[in-house]
């Protein structure tokens, strides 16, 4: 990661007392991106995260890691529950190391529905507000 990011670590730290994750930092030009557009947006910008939304979905934290065979069935049984179907021939030709980014966008697009249809909740709730009266949560 290099110079930017022990920056960056360095900065985490001084600030709110730890540091941040390479992952983090690696996403960090997609957030600036999202930053920019939120304040002209004809919509809201809500947030998410797959691994919330397959704890709420199934209503406990989920026993298999996303990254194996058990994992993967567990997950996919459950969007399928919830009437959001992965077909087989849009996982044909994946490598093994993408299919957890299939359930992933399937597990946001479960979360998206539940927005759409006012079922979602925040966490935290209410949501808190960035510096710049944004409010900010993750949606499950």
């Amino acid at each position: 990661m290099g110079e930017g990011f022990a920056t960056a670590t360095a900065l985490s730290v001084r600030f709110i007392g730890q540091g941040i994750s390479t992952q983090a930092y690696a996403l960090r030009g997609r957030i600036l991106e999202v930053d920019a557009f939120s304040p002209r947006a004809c919509t809201r910008v809500i947030e998410g995260h797959p691994e919330v939304s397959f704890a709420a979905l199934a209503d406990a934290p989920l026993s298999h890691s996303k990254k194996s065979a058990a994992g993967f069935v567990e997950r996919r049984r459950m969007l399928a529950s919830a009437e959001i179907v992965i077909p087989d021939d849009a996982l044909a030709g994946l490598a093994a190391s993408g299919l957890d980014d299939v359930l992933d966008a399937a597990a946001l697009a479960w979360t998206a529905r539940r927005v759409e249809r006012g079922e979602a909740f925040s966490l935290p709730d209410p949501p808190e507000g960035f510096s710049d009266g944004i409010p900010a949560a993750i949606w499950v």
